[in-house]
C-alpha cells in the first residue's frame, strides 16, 4: 500500500504532463507571443548610426515607408541563421530592413556585415537595451513590421525563414507594392 502512496501521484503528475505536451503541440498559436504594439505606432526614437556613429537613426525619419525592424546581433546564432534571408529580402526589394543592432560590439557588427553582406538600409544601435525594451523584444532575432504611418502591423518573433517570410510577412504588405516588386523580379 505504501508503494501504491508514490506511485499513484507519479502517474497522475506524468498525465498531467502528457496532456500539457499534447495541448502546446496541437496549439495553432504556440509559437505566437502577442504584442501589445500591434496596432499601435511604434515607439519612437533616435540613436546613432553603425556605419557613421555621428548621424542618426530615428523613427522621424522612416515615417512616410514601410520597413521591417529586425533585431539582431552578432553574439546571436539564430540572427546569423536568418542573415541569408534577410540579404534575399533585401534583393527583392519588397521592403527596406532597419536593423537594430542590440547589445553589440561596433566592431562585430561592422566586420561580420562587410564578410557576409548587409542587408540593412540603415542601423540603429542599441547598446544598452532600452530600446528594445520599448519595442517588448524577448530575445534576437525579432521584426516588425511598420506602415508608413508608424503602425506596428505584425511581430515575427525568430529567425526569418522562407516560409515565414512568404506565408507569414508577405501577405501583409499591400497589394501595389508586392505586385510591382512581383514584376521586377
Amino acid at each position: 500500500m505504501s508503494r501504491l502512496r508514490f506511485i499513484l501521484p507519479l502517474l497522475l503528475f506524468a498525465l498531467l504532463v502528457a496532456v500539457f505536451a499534447i495541448g502546446i503541440r496541437e496549439s495553432p498559436d504556440k509559437d505566437l507571443i502577442p504584442s501589445p504594439l500591434i496596432g499601435k505606432p511604434a515607439p519612437d526614437f533616435s540613436l546613432p548610426n553603425l556605419t557613421d556613429p555621428a548621424q542618426r537613426v530615428s523613427s522621424t525619419q522612416l515615417r512616410g515607408h514601410w520597413y521591417l525592424l529586425n533585431v539582431w546581433g552578432t553574439w546571436c546564432g539564430s540572427c546569423r541563421m536568418e542573415h541569408s534571408m534577410l540579404l534575399r529580402i533585401k534583393q527583392s526589394g519588397l521592403i527596406p530592413l532597419v536593423g537594430l543592432d542590440w547589445k553589440d560590439d561596433r566592431d562585430d557588427a561592422l566586420s561580420f556585415l562587410k564578410q557576409e553582406g548587409d542587408p540593412y538600409a540603415t542601423i540603429a544601435v542599441d547598446r544598452d537595451g532600452s530600446e528594445a525594451i520599448m519595442w517588448g523584444v524577448y530575445g534576437a532575432p525579432e521584426t516588425f513590421l511598420v506602415n508608413p504611418q508608424g503602425i506596428v502591423i505584425y511581430k515575427y518573433i525568430g529567425p526569418i525563414t522562407e516560409q515565414a517570410w512568404t506565408q507569414q510577412i508577405l501577405p501583409r504588405l499591400p497589394m501595389n507594392q508586392t505586385a510591382a516588386a512581383g514584376a521586377s523580379s
